[in-house]
């Protein structure tokens, strides 16, 4: 027969363990995997749950990018680069009818063979709108002659392989040529004389005299169109 003293104290034992087991499981640490793989599952939650783009976004940003390229191509137009459309024949057989270019606006130095775009002289046939593109042919400072069809720089020579084998160069200079020295003409400071490939079908600075170089639009630097015929010029 058992003790009833014995009996109580082995309760009290029982219970004693339990509640120091129950202490022990409600104290015990969570490791931290498990936080960290809640906080990403809460993460992951949010990032699920963000709204899609309304159709409005994404339409202003469509316009937004499109104003963009715009206000670029319109300033590289102004300022940079223009393409022209050639509508004569005047710069055969090195342009012909129908070409298109692209002109570098002014701002770089003119060489002697440049094909330049500039404003129409005041008196010459045509709308005013029109530019006219021709190549340079003397510079500030030189006397170019004309001569049994040949074109003088400073009484030497102009080489002109541009031109086809059977073309010649003729004309009065002294009709438009503000300074005559002897059977040439002088160009002027800040001037130069042009003419176009097309001698026998142009009308040029023999006709208008030399151009004054602040009415030099830009350099016609690349053909363009047609695709075939693409490349510097």
């Amino acid at each position: 027969m058992s003790n009833p003293q014995d009996t109580d104290q082995h309760t009290d034992q029982s219970y004693t363990r339990s509640d120091s087991q129950t202490r022990t499981d409600v104290t015990a640490p969570i490791p931290s995997e498990e936080l960290l793989s809640t906080d990403t599952v809460a993460e992951t939650t949010i990032a699920e749950t963000d709204p899609p783009k309304s159709a409005t976004r994404v339409a202003l940003g469509w316009v937004t990018m499109l104003a963009a390229a715009l206000a670029l191509a319109l300033l590289l137009r102004s300022v940079l680069f223009q393409a022209y459309y050639i509508r004569f024949t005047s710069m055969e057989p090195t342009l012909q009818n129908g070409d298109r270019v692209l002109v570098q606006k002014a701002g770089n130095s003119l060489d002697r063979g440049d094909l330049i775009v500039f404003g129409r002289p005041s008196g010459v046939s045509g709308m005013q709108s029109d530019d006219l593109i021709k190549r340079v042919i003397a510079l500030p400072g030189e006397v170019i002659k004309l001569q049994e069809g040949v074109v003088y720089i400073n009484n030497q020579r102009l080489h002109e392989p541009y031109l086809d084998s059977n073309r010649i160069t003729t004309g009065d200079l002294s009709v438009a040529c503000p300074e005559m020295v002897g059977e040439g003409c002088l160009v002027g400071e800040n001037e130069v004389f042009v003419m176009g490939d097309n001698r026998t079908n142009s009308t040029d600075s023999r006709t208008f005299g030399p151009i004054l170089t602040n009415q030099i639009v830009g350099q016609a630097i690349l053909r363009l169109w047609p695709i075939g015929d693409f490349g510097r010029i």
